[in-house]
């Protein structure tokens, strides 16, 4: 079996050729391009595999190709205002992007919004899912990086604003890139920005690793798969190289290019505004404003391809090409949904698009449906009426009161035989003494009578069947005590019924 393609996706600001070129990263063959508008930075996403995402440069639209419809139209994605970053989810399940200072997070099945988060204070300048679709990271140009909990912003109340996980305020200057590397909960995060520092972060604590200051404006930053490595595109067109695994414990340090010699690419004229490693490490891919992507040796700090483009590059990356960009027959499993622009959707002027259904997560509203207490009220008063129509059914003896015993020849009570009706066997005589009514036994091959006190209740003598016979027609009112449990999503139901 052959190993997986790598392929280098760019995008450039002047579009004149094309809005983005994919191109085999070792041969430097040109494989696809897609043509119409011009993708901004941090703004180029591949969706599931099937869609190629790029914001459009101060547009307010998002621009989708299927990624072998190459020369179609692209589909546009409308959004409220410019967008300034986009990113995706790795599962495919979600879109996110940062429009002004707000977030905005789409649900790729349906096209809802979900939600828009308002947490940042200025633009939003680049946006990173974790790889296990749990959690994504905000920086913007207010100095701050957000932690957000996918999983409780989609459950927050309407009515309260959510809150991020963490919120990182070490940085003193706007924020211009984030990597996220591997672990999901548990991974590290590197964060650039223009007060000349990068540091890393823990994702689960929200601790500060390390923090290492350069003598120039930090613009990209990237790490390697094995978080060996660290590196650092500078604003004067210099690459950075940290080695994470023999830094010193120390959390904050100071990179000295005279000392370091060894760790820095030379050749951009200008910034470096994207970075982007191979999949095993030995191979570096870097845009510039320069005009032009290169392609390093990380061993040999040397350059081994320029590919001169048209403009300013805005998206440079390494990715693993999927089968879909490889496959000429491959079309995507379902169509791109229109992707609504307000949070309540018709409401607000979207027109409602049918034959789908929507799954809201945790919004429960208080009081919409009784409690476990009113169901059980309304249980135990469904059993008791039930219960006295049974014991008034068997109290009226069909329809015809019972006849008063009469007394025997030495003053005992004696029960009145029943007359027998035509066509049906009288009642077999009790040997106690008894014939008929309810003490009776029924004859052979006829059915036992339903009697509503147990059997041992009899046999312990606490209770005697003259006491507890009603009176005819009536039954003692049954205090019955009805508890519901009900337990929400695991189809369990217990009725526990106590008969006091």
């Amino acid at each position: 079996m052959a190993a997986p393609m790598e392929v280098a996706v760019c995008t450039d600001s002047a579009a004149q050729l094309w809005s983005c070129i994919v191109w085999e990263l070792h041969s430097g063959a040109n494989l696809l391009t897609y043509r119409g508008g011009q993708a901004g930075p941090r703004g180029l996403a591949l969706l599931n595999g099937e869609y190629l995402l790029a914001a459009q440069l101060g547009k307010n639209y998002i621009s989708a190709w299927e990624l072998q419809r190459k020369d179609q139209l692209q589909q546009k994605i409308m959004c409220p205002g410019p967008v300034t970053c986009l990113t995706t989810s790795p599962n495919g399940l979600y879109v996110l992007a940062g429009i002004a200072e707000s977030i905005y997070l789409w649900e790729v099945s349906t096209g809802n919004l979900l939600v828009i988060l308002s947490r940042h204070y200025q633009d939003v300048s680049c946006l990173r899912f974790t790889g296990d679709s749990s959690h994504f990271l905000s920086g913007g140009k207010d100095c701050l990086v957000l932690v957000w909990s996918l999983c409780s912003v989609l459950q927050v109340d309407p009515s309260r604003t959510p809150a991020p996980r963490h919120v990182w305020s070490r940085h003193t200057l706007p924020i211009t890139d984030l990597h996220c590397g591997f672990g999901g909960p548990l991974a590290r995060v590197a964060t650039s920005s223009l007060d000349q520092t990068v540091k890393l972060w823990e994702v689960s604590s929200g601790e500060l690793l390390l923090s290492v200051l350069f003598d120039v404006a930090i613009v990209a930053v990237t790490m390697d798969l094995a978080e060996h490595h660290l590196f650092c595109g500078g604003s004067d067109g210099s690459i950075f190289q940290v080695d994470l695994c023999t830094w010193p414990g120390q959390r904050e340090k100071t990179f000295r290019p005279e000392q370091d010699s060894g760790k820095a690419f030379r050749g951009h004229r200008n910034q470096v505004t994207c970075l982007s490693v191979s999949t095993d490490g030995s191979v570096l891919l870097s845009g510039s404003h320069d005009e032009t992507v290169r392609l390093w040796d990380v061993q040999s700090k040397q350059c081994i391809r320029t590919v001169t483009l048209k403009g300013p590059v805005t998206n440079a990356s390494i990715m693993l090409a999927p089968l879909s960009m490889l496959s000429s027959d491959f079309r995507p499993g379902l169509p791109l949904p229109h992707f609504n622009k307000h949070l309540l959707g018709a409401e607000h002027g979207d027109e409602p698009h049918r034959g789908g259904f929507t799954l809201r997560l945790g919004l429960h509203q208080q009081g919409s449906e009784p409690s476990h207490l009113e169901r059980a009220e309304q249980l135990h008063a469904v059993m008791s009426g039930t219960m006295e129509k049974v014991g008034r059914g068997h109290g009226a003896g069909r329809g015809r009161p019972e006849p008063p015993p009469r007394p025997g020849p030495a003053g005992d009570p004696a029960p009145c035989p029943s007359p027998e009706r035509p066509g049906r066997p009288g009642p077999t005589a009790d040997p106690r003494g008894r014939a008929g009514g309810r003490g009776a036994e029924p004859a052979e091959g006829q059915p036992r009578p339903v009697r509503l006190l147990h059997a041992h209740h009899h046999a312990a003598g606490q209770v005697s069947p003259p006491a507890r016979r009603a009176a005819p027609g009536r039954v003692a009112p049954s205090r019955s005590l009805v508890y519901l449990v009900l337990a929400t999503g695991a189809s369990v139901r217990l009725l526990v019924l106590l008969c006091l």
